[in-house]
């Protein structure tokens, strides 16, 4: 069941209702929540929130845990092919060449 939250018109008390789904929504400021001094039956207006997060909790919910037989094999193929063979490649592939920038004409002023 979601917590809502919601505002008096009334009083200006903002506070929270844990409440069902198909429940109707709160009318009116309950009395033991009013901030004032005597009960103010203001009108209430339910706020639009974020809500919380899905927490999944327990085992089998991570996107790895289903993938196919020939997905993990092609990822590990994938993952064997990308690694560098010797030392020696990866050194000369970290070495660039600079060459000189081309130069451009300035425009002619008229």
């Amino acid at each position: 069941m979601p917590t809502y939250e919601y505002v008096c018109a009334k009083c200006g008390k903002e506070f929270e209702h844990f409440q069902s789904i198909k429940a109707k929504p709160l009318t009116t400021c309950p009395e033991d929540l009013c901030a004032q001094s005597r009960w103010g039956r203001g009108r209430v207006k339910r706020k639009l929130s974020a809500g919380a997060g899905l927490i999944f909790k327990g085992s089998g919910f991570y996107i790895t845990d289903y993938r196919s037989e020939g997905y993990k094999q092609a990822a590990k193929k994938e993952s064997e092919t990308a690694k560098p063979s010797t030392a020696g490649d990866a050194k000369s592939s970290s070495k660039t060449e600079s060459k000189p920038a081309k130069s451009v004409p300035a425009p002619k002023s008229a």
